[in-house]
């Protein structure tokens, strides 16, 4: 606990020397979202930052979020604490891929999930997140191909919601999310039948889940919902008992805002490692050295704005 402290107070010394502001993902460890100046979803994160007056952003999560601070904070200096946290979905489609995909839909509509590099975010028309993905597909005319990517069980649910006949879906996935199932649903049906069931449209179990829910089949109340739609329910709702289908790092934020509610991961094992890779060691030696700073070339840059501009538009 004395190394945790004595780190944190290193970290918070170095910040107002440096003019720095951190960043954590929902899904960082405990002592990282505690010393964040900003706890959220990533591209939330990112714009709170470019609101402030920092020199310096610390951005504790995966390499793709620390792109779209990079993008949308492009007078500011971006720091990774580890450069090596990558992310399963993002890596699931490069810039090639793309090319060669938008190649045989010439007259497509691109919808990249913000779950992506910044080259891919170029390449793209729109980005979405996961709360807003069916309102920017929406706003697509019917008659447009739309291919949405990377997430294939995001865009299996926007491709639902929307009932769009003219949506081709890249095969990727998270691999945490992916590993959710209606089986882990299951266990909990008769177990848990006070809780209400929160579900992240990434999740390997969100369209049959739905499907079930629909049925009658889930007897409890079955939200698919953001990482941060997720917090703002739960401190909304006046259920007392939750079931969480996401990484469980969210869960400490949970906790924290709502400490007379229970909140129940579905899978105790669901666990980025990529995440997790962020220690309070790196966040400081990163602080202290100026190292891994996060570089998106300005051509880049300035066509992954105008595909996150056209979301934030709608």
């Amino acid at each position: 606990m004395l190394e945790i402290e004595n780190y944190a107070a290193k970290i918070g010394q170095l910040k107002k020397e440096l003019n720095a502001v951190i960043l954590a993902h929902n899904y960082q460890n405990p002592e990282i979202q505690d010393l964040a100046d900003f706890v959220g979803d990533s591209l939330a994160l990112s714009r709170a930052a470019a609101a402030t007056d920092a020199d310096l952003i610390v951005f504790c999560g995966v390499h793709f979020m620390a792109e779209t601070a990079a993008i949308l904070c492009p007078e500011k200096t971006v720091l990774i604490p580890d450069p090596q946290a990558g992310c399963s979905l993002a890596s699931a489609i490069n810039p090639e891929e793309l090319i060669r995909w938008k190649s045989k839909h010439p007259e497509a509509v691109v919808v990249s999930y913000v779950n992506t590099s910044a080259e891919i975010k170029a390449l793209s028309d729109y980005c979405c997140t996961s709360s807003n993905a069916v309102e920017i597909t929406n706003s697509i005319p019917a008659d447009k191909e739309i291919l949405f990517l990377p997430d294939m069980f995001l865009g299996s649910y926007v491709a639902k919601q929307t009932s769009r006949k003219n949506m081709h879906i890249w095969p990727g996935e998270c691999h945490v999310h992916a590993g959710m199932t209606s089986h882990d649903i299951n266990k909990y049906l008769t177990d848990e039948s006070d809780a209400e069931l929160l579900i992240h449209p990434e999740c390997g179990c969100t369209t049959s889940a739905l499907y079930h829910y629909g049925e009658g089949d889930i007897n409890k109340s079955c939200h698919v919902l953001s990482t941060e739609g997720m917090i703002r329910y739960a401190s909304s709702s006046n259920s007392k008992k939750f079931i969480v289908a996401t990484e469980i790092g969210i869960l400490h934020r949970m906790k924290n805002q709502n400490p007379t509610k229970t909140f129940v991961p579905l899978k105790e094992d669901a666990i980025c490692k990529y995440m997790k890779m962020i220690t309070l060691e790196k966040v400081y030696q990163s602080l202290r050295n100026k190292v891994h700073v996060v570089n998106v070339p300005d051509k880049v840059r300035s066509s992954a704005r105008l595909a996150i501009d056209r979301m934030l538009a709608v």
